[in-house]
């Protein structure tokens, strides 16, 4: 089984990855760290999460060479007009280049944050870009003003949300999915569902590995984080077993449109005031 993702410009993406949203420092350090000792090949962070040196940090402890992470982030509103933003980032991580540089959200002036992007990968400093929380009419203004198409978007996806309408302009504009909130963001009911759990037992999984394989063989790159490290040695777990198409079609019955995430105008507002606060070197 492939465990990798093909992007549009030819770079290869781990299908599964390590994600740091709400994790202290300490936290993200050590689930980053041991992840990695376990075979996890990526990393996703952003400068909203305020722990990127801690990342950095536990990328450098593992022992596993830079080369062979695939590194992720994301820039914040606030940055997206600092002409500095992308080498203050890698400075935090530690790194010359990351893997994959996001803007966060389509707040403040976004076009010229995605500008950055743009220019980070024709200077080396990322090796593909992609757009975080973007859909409706932001992404319909972004495509016809990028130059070069990104080769992911970062948004919440789970068997109750699959992300239909926006993954028919994805598959489109040939631009990969990273989901968030994968398993419905802590959800009880959705890993209680009968279907979920019949399939679990079936295969000797639990009901949140068979939600992560369905990401999987649904062709997203999916980054479930956690301080757990059993947990994260779990969820790890997903790559060496498959769902047949009828436990797909099974689980696509289960979707709801329910969403956990939901975004205002006025929210967007204040993500282009809010600055991150960042551990000091």
């Amino acid at each position: 089984m492939k465990n990798t993702l093909t992007l549009n410009n030819g770079v290869e993406c781990p299908a599964l990855g390590i994600g740091t949203f709400m994790l202290s420092p300490a936290d993200a350090e050590n689930s980053v760290r041991e992840a990695l000792k376990m075979g996890y090949r990526l990393v996703d962070t952003a400068a909203a999460y305020q722990n990127e040196r801690a990342c950095g940090r536990g990328i450098r402890a593992s022992g596993v060479p830079r080369e062979d992470v695939f590194l992720s982030t994301k820039l914040w509103p606030s940055e997206y007009t600092n002409p500095r933003a992308v080498d203050e980032t890698l400075e935090r991580l530690g790194t010359d280049y990351v893997d994959l540089l996001y803007i966060h959200q389509p707040a403040g002036d976004w076009l010229a944050g995605y500008r950055r992007l743009e220019k980070a990968l024709r200077d080396g400093k990322a090796r593909s870009i992609g757009i975080s929380n973007f859909k409706g009419r932001y992404l319909e203004e972004l495509a016809a003003k990028w130059e070069t198409v990104p080769q992911f978007m970062q948004a919440e996806a789970h068997p109750y949300f699959t992300q239909r309408e926006l993954r028919r302009t994805l598959d489109r504009l040939d631009i990969r999915l990273m989901s968030w909130y994968p398993l419905g963001h802590g959800d009880k009911a959705l890993l209680r569902e009968p279907v979920l759990a019949d399939i679990a037992a079936r295969l000797g999984r639990t009901p949140a590995q068979v939600v992560l394989r369905w990401h999987v063989q649904m062709g997203f790159s999916v980054i479930p984080g956690s301080r757990n490290v059993d947990h994260i040695r779990d969820n790890l777990a997903v790559l060496d077993f498959a769902l047949t198409d009828a436990d797909m079609a099974a689980i696509a019955t289960l979707d709801k449109g329910v969403r956990y995430y939901h975004r205002t105008d006025e929210q967007l507002v204040q993500f282009a005031a809010w600055q991150p606060t960042y551990e000091k070197a």
